[in-house]
């Protein structure tokens, strides 16, 4: 009896080993089946039982793999589809406020450059009037200097008198002619009403036509614009 039931114990034993081996064998074959039916044919198949095993299990795995990465593939085709042809992404509320910002500041930078220029001009124009209006209440200053100078023509020249009036007139004009005031030509010139003023008209056949022949008062300039109009005789 110890005998049989040992020889029994020994059979189980043997049963076991022999089935694991097969198990491992099975399991062994079945991972270089998988690899192989991916990319090739199977090779070395120790029994046609676990080769079919294998085989079986290598397509459920290939088509695992193969499903999920055509999913994958149909998943960035349809972000690439909705990138393309779907609606924009909408903007960074941040992006939104810099981009008001930004095109706030920029209208205040064009409108600031604008009252720049605008006060410019008006400052330039409230000078130029200014100018012109201290100018026109020296003019009659110089006048007089130049009647006193005439009526002094009869003085000996080295009068002190006279010189020192000599001397003053020409340092005004010199000051004068310094900010851009200088006198308009007038005396044989063609009239022009854009400078001169007629208040006389004489009849002479010697004479051209529409020529200046007498200066009643001079005229003067100021930066190319008139402070004064030459009050003229016309000839013809």
């Amino acid at each position: 009896m110890e005998n049989q039931q040992e020889k029994s114990q020994e059979d189980m034993v043997k049963e076991a080993v022999e089935e694991a081996k097969k198990a491992a064998a099975k399991e062994t074959q079945g991972e270089d089946n998988n690899s192989d039916a991916c990319g090739g044919d199977t090779e070395d198949a120790e029994d046609t039982e676990s080769a079919g095993y294998a085989e079986d299990e290598t397509e459920d795995a290939c088509g695992a793999d193969s499903g999920e990465s055509g999913g994958e593939e149909g998943g960035e085709e349809e972000k690439r589809g909705k990138k393309l042809f779907g609606k924009k992404n909408k903007k960074d509320k941040k992006d939104e406020k810099i981009e008001e910002l930004t095109d706030r500041l920029t209208r205040q930078m064009a409108e600031f450059d604008n009252f720049r220029k605008r006060t410019d001009k008006e400052k330039s124009q409230m000078y130029e009037i200014g100018a012109k209006d201290v100018i026109e209440k020296i003019l009659p200053v110089v006048d007089n200097f130049e009647r006193g100078l005439n009526t002094a023509k009869d003085s000996p020249q080295d009068d002190p008198f006279v010189q020192g009036m000599e001397m003053v007139y020409k340092q005004l004009m010199t000051a004068l002619e310094g900010i851009g005031v200088k006198p308009i030509e007038a005396v044989g010139k063609e009239f022009d009403p854009e400078f001169h003023n007629a208040v006389m008209h004489v009849d002479d056949a010697e004479l051209g036509e529409n020529v200046v022949v007498e200066e009643l008062q001079k005229g003067y300039l100021y930066r190319d614009s008139v402070v004064r109009y030459s009050m003229v005789k016309v000839a013809n």
